[in-house]
């Protein structure tokens, strides 16, 4: 199999898919090889093995650089002595249909790790959480109280009323069995709803989609059914074929250029870079692609905010999303990220300054929505990949932990509460962290079948197995008819490349009528391989590719048998 060029590396380099280019390089992180830290020796969770830290940082960065200029498998280039061009339309996801209408889900991500024990202040043992913190632990007079035992700093004191107005639930003590402490590693269990000695490229959000909708490939809903802000690289709403299944934007400034101009790319402000004509015309395919370009900005201008946000990169992704709602745009799933969180040095103030950013964007967020009335219909999550440890380190911060707690805000919750029981700072792992009682899957399960009322079958078959509902969520679905699940005949579907011929092979397990179909990333038929009837058992289509004239990139091969339809994705990465 042939690799692609220095050429092409060097160009992905100066290209951002998003359109943030300032100037080239001329060498590439794909070519660096080393390989990850083991984490089962926990190391690089705290600055005093700072080799190992830095490794997990630029590993976690490198995952999201890779996922992003390949944007899971929707950007296409032609390689080699070919001229660069690119498919580049997302393959965005159906709409959840089989759920309430007009639930919407909205994912905050603290990224880096909040420290919980600073944000949910333990007071019914405030003596030992202030010996283990004497330097960052905060001082009691200086909380709210959310009950006689936990308290919230001061700093946090914007929610205060979403709190006492019975819009807030804090779910105490979230983790999972074996914890790994590697930021790109958590953030993927945590995506993709996998145990820790397991992995996987598709998100629980992702598989519920595809499961629902397995041709979304070639039928393209009306309006985008997710969007992420700032999460590039992160597997929440990517299927099992590894296409993310949402509308991905770095910024809510470039959301906020599709909504006001149609559009997400300017194809005249290119780089001062050899490549910058191909850039251009990259830009210009985007643009011409870009499907939902109208319907985002239809939704944008149809609506206002009608409270004054901050100005920090939250305030502004949390104030756009509310504007889409009040707009009607339909969406139902949104991500957005709140980055700083990682906090292993001098976190009094920087930590402080985070989780006041986040209570004040969450509480305009939640006035907007209820002005424009929408506030019963959203329904908004924290998470985070881990907590921090019990005791400060040396350098006034905190390092890896393990359990934590989220934050659900929403009229929906119908009244305030405190799951999850209290932090037991007595009991403590062997590398003295907290120990976790509330698998982060119940919640999903929970949201999922009370929240976005999602069928319970489906919900178990998405997740892997039954996660227990948690209790005292106060959530209640409407009565709304609900379309069960289709349930496919697995094929063993694969679709390949291989010295110059496309292969194509599935099982039978009856004889059917059968139709092979070859598709672009827009959803564009470009050949079909075979349609007739077949006999059961196992089967192989071989196409040379030099009969159909395809630039190497990604595209699609659909094969439906009788009614129904199976995708896999087809990756050419040279000829």
């Amino acid at each position: 199999m042939n690799h692609p060029s220095p050429f092409v590396y060097t160009f992905l380099f100066c290209w951002s898919v998003y359109g943030n280019i300032t100037h080239c390089h001329t060498t590439s992180p794909m070519c660096n090889h080393d390989h990850p830290t083991s984490h089962s020796a926990k190391r690089g969770i705290a600055l005093e093995d700072p080799q190992a830290h830095q490794h997990d940082h630029r590993h976690w960065s490198r995952r999201t650089f890779l996922r992003q200029v390949g944007l899971a498998g929707t950007a296409s280039f032609l390689l080699g002595r070919m001229p660069l061009s690119a498919i580049t339309a997302s393959p965005l996801a159906m709409a959840l249909a089989s759920g309430s209408e007009d639930r919407i889900l909205v994912l905050i991500r603290l990224k880096g790790g909040n420290d919980g024990l600073n944000t949910v202040i333990p007071i019914y043992d405030y003596g030992r959480y202030a010996s283990g913190r004497a330097g960052i632990a905060i001082p009691q007079a200086q909380t709210f109280n959310l009950s006689a035992e936990l308290a919230m700093p001061n700093t946090m004191s914007a929610i205060q009323a979403l709190w006492q107005g019975g819009q807030m639930k804090v779910i105490n003590n979230v983790g999972y069995d074996d914890h790994s402490l590697s930021h790109f590693r958590s953030t993927d269990i945590w995506a993709s709803g996998v145990d820790a000695d397991q992995t996987a490229e598709s998100g629980w959000l992702g598989r519920l989609l595809d499961r629902q909708y397995p041709d979304f490939l070639t039928q393209p809903p009306a309006t985008p059914p997710a969007i992420q802000m700032g999460n590039a690289g992160n597997l929440v709403f990517n299927n099992p074929d590894n296409f993310d299944m949402s509308l991905n934007v770095a910024s809510p400034e470039q959301l906020y250029e599709i909504a006001q101009t149609g559009r997400l790319y300017d194809p005249f402000d290119v780089p001062t870079c050899h490549y910058g004509d191909q850039l251009a015309y990259l830009r210009s395919v985007a643009n011409n692609t870009f499907r939902y370009a109208e319907t985002v900005s239809n939704a944008y201008a149809a609506s206002q905010n009608s409270v004054e946000y901050d100005d920090n990169p939250l305030a502004r992704q949390l104030a756009l999303v509310a504007r889409l709602i009040r707009g009607g745009l339909g969406t139902r799933l949104y991500m957005v990220v709140h980055d700083g969180f990682d906090t292993h040095a001098s976190q009094t103030d920087a930590h402080a300054m985070l989780v006041q950013q986040l209570s004040r964007a969450v509480s305009l967020f939640h006035t907007d929505l209820t002005d424009g009335g929408q506030g019963d219909k959203v329904l908004s999550m924290t998470f985070s990949e881990f907590g921090r440890r019990v005791e400060q380190n040396a350098s006034g911060g905190t390092d890896h932990g393990t359990a934590a707690p989220l934050f659900l805000f929403g009229e929906g919750l119908n009244g305030n509460g405190l799951l999850g029981g209290l932090p037991d700072l007595q009991n403590l792992d062997t590398d003295g962290n907290l120990r976790y009682t509330i698998d982060f899957r119940s919640i999903y399960a929970t949201l999922l079948e009370q929240w976005l009322c999602i069928d319970a079958t489906l919900v178990d078959d998405v997740l892997g197995e039954t996660y227990e509902r948690l209790g005292g969520l106060g959530l209640s679905c409407q009565s709304v008819p609900t379309k069960a699940p289709a349930q496919r005949t697995p094929i063993a579907l694969a679709a390949y490349y291989h010295q110059g011929y496309l292969y194509v092979q599935y099982d039978l397990p009856t004889a059917a009528n059968v139709d092979i179909t070859l598709f672009n990333m827009r959803g564009q038929p470009l050949r079909q391989v075979y349609s007739g009837y077949a006999t059961s058992g196992s089967h192989q289509h071989q196409l040379p590719l030099s009969d159909i004239g395809w630039a190497a990139g990604v595209y699609a091969c659909t094969v439906r048998v009788g009614g129904e339809v199976h995708t896999r994705q087809i990756s050419l990465v040279g000829r």
